[in-house]
């Protein structure tokens, strides 16, 4: 007897028609090879960009070839962009969706590094692999006569073209500036490639270091780039990301100067111009340039000892005992 919450499947006679019926085999890797063949040689998916009545960028992010192939988690996200792109050709819009690798970059030269493959040959098997094993097999509308690569000179002489135009126009600048090293790997890393102090790649403790760089002077776009963040159809949590990215504060620069040392001076920036005449000291950051000249002669190696520490990016630096500093001069300021 069967208990309450059971069902009993149905069943048909062994005489049944039904009972000798199978559904049809899916041969999913001859039809949807035949298909894409077909679409190929179609050119379904070019566009005509000069002439389009109605065109729509469907831009996905190019991918690194810095691996033996692409995860699951790329999949997901260009499968999703491509319904998109495909729910905006049902409107009658002329998609352009173009894809590309790209390959320059410190993943890219630590993976040619770890094979020991001369990292122009690697890129481009990786490229190949990336291309006609994986992603021309998911179905995505990319037009491939448009296939990009950013190690191509014929690309990257305009990425060039632009930063000479950035420096023409006064936005880029070459300046001195801390970075996490890896002196394993002997390259910078980016503050995600950071794990508990650590290269993600090797595990060697990551340093702090100051190196000559260039900087391209997006604050100057702060204030337009946080207001058009309203007109954007985006969702309040990825605003608020961007907001806090660009970090953007309204507050007042001032200028001190440090007690028995005539001309020198501090600037300072405060968001909070109403609390200046209530401050008891300035801190200064650990590899600041001011800290050689106003250190006591008793306190410098104490200080110095704290620089070396400071860099290590321990993950207990920022507990150090800030009484090291406390009878450095800049404690000390006429207001």
């Amino acid at each position: 007897m069967l208990e309450q919450n059971e069902q009993a499947e149905p069943t048909h006679p062994p005489e049944s028609a039904l009972a000798r019926v199978r559904p049809p085999r899916y041969d999913f890797m001859a039809f949807e090879a035949y298909w894409a063949e077909r679409w190929e040689q179609e050119k379904l998916y070019q566009v005509d960009l000069t002439h389009a009545s109605r065109p729509y960028y469907n831009l996905m992010m190019f991918p690194y070839p810095s691996a033996e192939g692409l995860h699951v988690g790329n999949m997901y996200s260009y499968v999703g962009s491509d319904i998109h792109g495909r729910w905006m050709a049902m409107q009658g819009y002329d998609v352009f969706e173009p894809m590309g690798f790209d390959a320059f970059g410190i993943h890219s030269e630590n993976f040619a590094i770890k094979r020991g493959i001369h990292p122009r040959v690697l890129t481009a098997h990786n490229v190949a692999r990336f291309r006609e094993q994986q992603l021309q097999r998911i179905g995505n509308r990319f037009d491939w006569s448009r296939e990009i690569h950013t190690t191509d000179p014929h690309y990257y002489r305009w990425t060039q073209w632009i930063f000479v135009q950035l420096f023409k126009n006064g936005l880029a600048e070459r300046k001195t500036a801390p970075v996490n090293w890896c002196p394993t790997d002997k390259t910078v890393l980016a503050d995600e490639q950071v794990i508990d102090g650590q290269c993600e790649r090797c595990g060697t403790q990551v340093e702090r270091r100051w190196l000559e760089q260039w900087f391209l002077k997006l604050t100057r776009y702060a204030k337009p780039l946080l207001d058009n963040l309203e007109q954007l159809d985006w969702s309040e949590r990825v605003k608020t990301l961007q907001r806090n990215w660009i970090g953007r504060s309204e507050g007042l620069e001032f200028v001190m100067e440090i007690e028995g040392m005539p001309g020198t001076h501090l600037q300072v920036y405060t968001t909070r111009p109403d609390t200046i005449f209530g401050m008891t000291f300035v801190a200064l950051a650990p590899h600041h340039p001011l800290i050689p000249q106003i250190t006591d002669a008793a306190q410098f190696a104490a200080v110095t000892t704290y620089q070396q520490t400071a860099n290590r990016l321990q993950a207990n630096a920022e507990h150090n005992d800030w009484r090291l500093y406390r009878h450095v001069r800049f404690a000390s300021f006429d207001r």
